[in-house]
This record gives structure tokens, C-alpha cells and sequence, in this order.
């Protein structure tokens, strides 16, 4: 979902720094390959069980991840830890500047993180055993799309370009759609959309073409979640929203830039498998998880995250700073906000 802004509070501007290191930020200049090195090889399940963030907000919450085949604990007081395999249920921390910290996990898979006598849970940041990102709305979205079909777009000053949305699936067979604001597994647990469809303005969906040739050559297809989204529909997101999950949402005030059609949320999937490939979060997640360079995760996790950035980027795309799935077409000033239903843009392609 688009952000229109973030305010990342202090005390968590040292935990993130040391994120960012241990991933590395890397850079995003153009190179003649979009693999940003070697590909590296996946962990066991018995490390990868361990990996996730800790703690409540603030300067306790710490996050295991795995770097070079071994696991890191990270967190702004703790600083960088390695981890040792002490038990089946235990796993001991060596941090310099704290003692006694270890993880543990009980008989029902419960995984806390354990600082001298404080026990601290793993968050799950709202997402569901399918990984589906979920939040309580404030009100009945049934009365939101009532309220937002009655109400108006801002009005815009200056000119812009004639809309010309192109229905993206089409474009390539090997593009796949999981539109999830068309179904229940979406963070507002019920559909918003009537249509599994999704379109941009036609400079972007030829570059987003292009991203998805190059891709394809290394293995990989695009599955999009997200395009072009009627304005309506960002207003239900932005009520729906309870406060403290507005940094996650556009104000309908402001539009989005999917409202402009310019804006396209997306993920990989493996062409010989047809699965999604695995990210460090989970599309829609409301958490640190969802920043583009949040260090938790896997070293094949946060490669992948970044080959598909390359991927956009390289066809002048922007990954928003705030969400690894979400890219901004370089255009987006210049078309107009827009308000149509999908059922009144081209007709569906036909079921035979």
C-alpha cells in the first residue's frame, strides 16, 4: 500500500543503523548485471525457525537474522551478537556490552528473546499463519466504501498528461496476478476491488515490460499485487486505518500515486516453480520488515529483495523508502489523479 510518509521515532535511528550496516545498502547504479553478486545459498529450516524481530517498539526490539550462513542478533543496545547453537530450544548470544542473552522456544514454538531475567516474544506485526498482513479496521469497510464512493478526488491545479491505462496482464503470460485487495487475503480481511485486475499508464507498463524480460532471463517473473487503485478505494485504506498505522497509508487529501496510475506493488515469482519467491517481509506488513533495506531476514531473502529493485530500477522505476514491493514510474507528476472503476476501464478478457 503506498506511504506518503514515514516519522521514524530516535530511539530507533541507532537500531536501524546498525541494520543497514549488516545488510550493507549496496549500490543501485546502473551495471551490466542485475544480480547484485554471487547468489547466495539458502539456510536450513533449523536457522531460518530463529529468524525474526524481538522485543516491543523501541530500543529493545532486536532482530535475528542470517549473514554469511550464521546467525546475528542486532539491536540497538545490544549491538551485533553471534549466535551459538546451545540446545534444540536454546541458542546462546556473545554480545560485548550485555550478558545472559540467549533464545528459547517451548513446546509450542513460542520464540522469545531472553536478556538477563526479561523475556522478550518474537512479533509476528500482524501476520496471519498464511502470511497475510492483517490490521482491525476502525469501522466497518462496508460503511468506508459507502462514504468513499460518495465523495470526491482533490481538486488538481495545472495540466497533465492524457490518462492511457493498459491492463498489464496481457502485456505477457509470464506476468502474474495475485491482486489481494480483490479477495479476503488482504490486510483488511475483505475484498475492495471487484475485479482481479491491474493496469498502469502505458510509459510505465512498457517499463515494466522491459524489468520483466530482463528478469525472465535469470528465472524470475513479476507477480503483481497492485496498480493502478481508484481513489476511493485509498480513501477506505486511510479510514479503515487505525492512527498509529497511518505512516502506511496515503491521505486521500494528498492522492496516491497508484491513484495516478504510476505506481505498481509486486514481487518475484520462480518460473520454473511458479511460487512466490521468499522476502524478508510479508507484502502490506506494517513493520520495520517492510523497509527495502531492513537487514533482518536471509542472505538469499535481502539478495532477491534487491534483485528485484535492480530489476525496476534499471527501466526508471523508484522503490518508495518505506516498502521493498511498492515502485513509483518517474512520471507520476504528470498524470492526474483518477477516480474510475475498473469495471469502466476496457473490458475484462474473456474467461475462454
Amino acid at each position: 500500500m503506498p506511504v506518503k510518509r514515514c516519522f521514524i521515532r530516535p530511539s530507533r535511528l541507532l537500531r536501524f543503523a546498525l541494520l543497514v550496516l549488516l545488510a550493507g545498502r549496496g549500490s543501485h547504479a546502473q551495471s551490466d548485471s542485475l544480480q547484485p553478486g554471487p547468489q547466495p545459498a539458502d539456510v536450513s529450516a533449523r536457522q531460518k525457525e530463529w529468524i525474526g524481530d524481538y522485543g516491543p517498539d523501541g530500543p529493545l526490539l532486536s532482530t535475528v537474522a542470517e549473514k554469511d550462513g550464521n546467525l546475528i542478533l542486532t539491536g540497538e543496545r545490544l549491538g551485533q551478537c553471534s549466535l551459538t547453537q546451545k540446545s534444540a530450544t536454546e541458542l546462546t548470544a556473545a554480545c560485548a556490552s550485555t550478558p545472559n542473552v540467549s533464545l528459547v522456544k517451548d513446546s509450542s514454538r513460542t520464540f522469545a528473546l531472553r536478556i538477563g531475567e526479561g523475556n522478550f516474544q518474537r512479533r509476528d506485526f500482524g501476520v496471519d499463519a498464511n502470511q497475510v498482513a492483517r490490521i482491525q479496521p476502525v469501522r466497518p469497510v462496508s460503511e468506508l466504501r459507502r462514504e468513499a464512493l460518495q465523495a470526491s478526488p482533490p481538486q488538481e491545479a495545472g495540466t497533465f498528461r492524457k490518462p492511457d491505462l493498459v491492463e498489464l496482464a496481457p502485456l505477457d503470460a509470464a506476468i502474474h496476478l495475485d491482486i489481494r485487495y480483490a479477495t479476503s487475503n488482504d490486510f483488511l480481511g475483505t475484498p475492495v476491488y471487484t475485479q482481479a485486475r491491474a493496469f498502469l499508464q502505458r510509459p510505465a507498463a512498457e517499463a515494466l515490460l522491459r524489468a520483466h524480460k530482463k528478469l525472465q532471463q535469470l528465472g524470475y517473473g513479476l507477480l503483481i499485487h497492485d496498480a493502478y487503485r481508484p481513489w476511493y478505494v485509498t480513501k477506505i485504506f486511510w479510514d479503515a486505518t487505525p492512527p498509529e498505522g497511518k505512516i502506511f497509508v496515503a491521505d486521500p487529501s494528498q492522492g496516491s500515486r497508484h491513484n495516478r496510475g504510476c505506481a505498481v506493488d509486486l514481487t518475484l515469482y520462480d518460473l520454473h516453480t511458479g511460487k512466490p519467491i521468499e522476502m524478508p517481509g510479508t507484502y502490506d506488513e506494517m513493520s520495520p520488515r517492510s523497509y527495502p533495506n531492513y537487514a533482518g531476514g536471509t542472505s538469499l531473502q535481502r539478495w532477491h529483495r534487491e534483485l528485484l529493485r535492480r530489476a525496476m530500477e534499471s527501466e526508471g522505476f523508484a522503490v518508495y523508502e518505506f516498502e521493498w514491493w511498492h515502485f513509483d514510474y518517474k512520471d507520476w507528476r504528470e498524470y492526474p489523479i483518477l477516480n474510475i472503476a475498473f469495471e469502466k476501464l476496457s473490458p475484462a478478457p474473456s474467461a475462454n
